[in-house]
């Protein structure tokens, strides 16, 4: 199957030289790049704003046995700490670079389609739009449900701190990073189905060879949910597990429909 789409490729795209698609790529690597820099200028002054709605939101998220075995003023709960001299600089240089990511994704996916167009037929490359919007609200998703299971999650990870002679100093940037970290991973695996469907579009995967897969899948689903987690708590592994799981059904569906 893949060397039918490497043949096709070079008898039906437009062909182009290595030295073209090294000129190609660099050019998109420029503009994304450009795009990091103008989001890293949003994200510098954004900051304050994402950073207050970040530390406020921990409270939200914190219940109160999860309060008890943190070491926490009693009479201001919500306080948390910077444990050494570099780090609120630290926090603020790596919470810019993620809002600058995220700003610039919208401008980063169109560049890597624009990149793979070449390679592909015209009838496939009416796709562009629709690749970057849905991978976007994919991400978008994937961010919100991480952030819907961050309470379950952190309130599971601090029941086993232990009792309130032993409590737990959180660090700040160790929290953010954390939260950070949760949404790029559950943004990241939401785009699961985009692949999936983008290769059966290419002709590499076919609906017939995703049904045959899918108990494989279930196995490589369940072990990247593990892996890729970083709390690698059983809420949010499973959170990041069922959605994809359905992803992948709604994949085979859609490949279906396309007659793939």
């Amino acid at each position: 199957m893949a060397l039918r789409f490497l043949r096709r490729r070079r008898t039906e795209a437009t062909t182009m030289t290595v030295v073209e698609h090294l000129d190609e790529l660099r050019r998109r690597l420029v503009i994304s790049v450009m795009a990091l820099g103008v989001g890293g200028i949003a994200g510098w002054f954004l900051f304050p704003s994402v950073f207050t709605a970040l530390t406020n939101a921990f409270c939200d998220f914190m219940s109160e046995p999860a309060h008890r075995v943190l070491a926490l003023d009693p009479r201001n709960p919500c306080k948390l700490a910077y444990n050494t001299i570099p780090e609120p600089f630290l926090m603020k240089i790596k919470l810019v670079a993620f809002i600058a990511f995220v700003v610039a994704l919208p401008v980063i996916l169109y560049q890597f389609w624009r990149f793979v167009t070449p390679g592909l037929l015209p009838r496939e490359r009416r796709y562009a739009a629709p690749f970057v919007l849905v991978s976007i609200g994919l991400f978008v998703l994937g961010g919100w449900f991480a952030m819907l299971t961050l309470p379950k999650g952190l309130d599971f990870l601090l029941g086993f701190a232990g009792t309130e002679r032993v409590v737990i100093v959180l660090s700040i940037a160790k929290y953010i990073g954390f939260v950070m970290l949760l949404i790029v991973a559950f943004g990241a695996a939401f785009e699961f189905p985009v692949i999936l469907v983008s290769l059966t579009l290419a002709g590499v995967l076919s609906s017939q060879q995703l049904r045959r897969a899918r108990r494989y899948a279930v196995l490589g689903i369940s072990v990247a949910a593990a892996v890729i987690t970083p709390s690698q708590d059983i809420f949010t592994m499973t959170a990041m597990m069922v959605p994809l799981l359905i992803f992948y059904e709604l994949s085979i569906l859609i490949s279906r429909i396309l007659k793939r």
